[in-house]
């Protein structure tokens, strides 16, 4: 399994993000460049895409080193979800293998939390954005009850270490710090393996 294809494109994120215009710009840039990488289901080393028996799994692919940016797949195990939570940064999240629903929620005038809109579904190579000025507050679940599906992410921080939050439906919030699921990441530099 070659990492070349995560590789190319931590390379264009970062060349992306080194000529930063602002948030929309960014998406509008990268989004090419995760639909591409999520049209391949070939590059993901199989210790990254293991689910849990019990809940979802965040696995850092790559954090630049100025943590502009990071680089997570998502693994999830058949049925599992995220609580309603906010990123607070930029993101774009790529569906690799299998298919994911996501609901997106607004905070009411009264606090509370409403759900905006129908829950969407996202297929294998599509890509959707968020962020708080598009809208930052979801719940996500895997789409099958009887599958794993896995995402790719990419977000505006090392997302791992940034300081969110968790919603219940009153709108309540519990701040959280994600971390990853692991504690190896791919080398992606290391090209001895490749015939490139």
């Amino acid at each position: 399994m070659s990492l070349r294809r995560l590789r190319d494109f931590v390379v264009a994120a970062t060349s992306e993000v080194d000529r930063w215009h602002g948030e929309a710009q960014i998406l509008a840039a990268l989004q090419p460049h995760l639909r591409e990488l999520v049209s391949h289901d070939d590059w993901l080393p199989e210790n990254l895409q293991q689910p849990h028996p019990e809940y979802y799994m965040q696995y850092l692919l790559h954090a630049d080193p100025a943590e502009r940016f990071s680089v997570v797949s998502f693994v999830w195990g058949p049925g599992q979800a995220t609580p309603i939570h906010d990123h607070t940064v930029w993101g774009l999240i790529g569906v690799l293998r299998g298919e994911e629903v996501a609901q997106q929620f607004t905070v009411t005038p009264q606090g509370s939390l409403a759900a905006q809109g129908e829950p969407e579904r996202l297929v294998a190579g599509q890509v959707e954005a968020v962020s708080p000025t598009l809208g930052d507050i979801h719940r996500v679940r895997n789409a099958y009850a009887d599958q794993t599906s896995i995402s790719i992410h990419v977000y505006g921080a090392n997302i791992g270490a940034v300081r969110r939050s968790v919603y219940d439906e009153a709108g309540t919030r519990k701040p959280f710090v994600s971390g990853y699921s692991n504690t190896w990441i791919p080398n992606l530099w290391d090209r001895s393996k490749e015939s490139r």
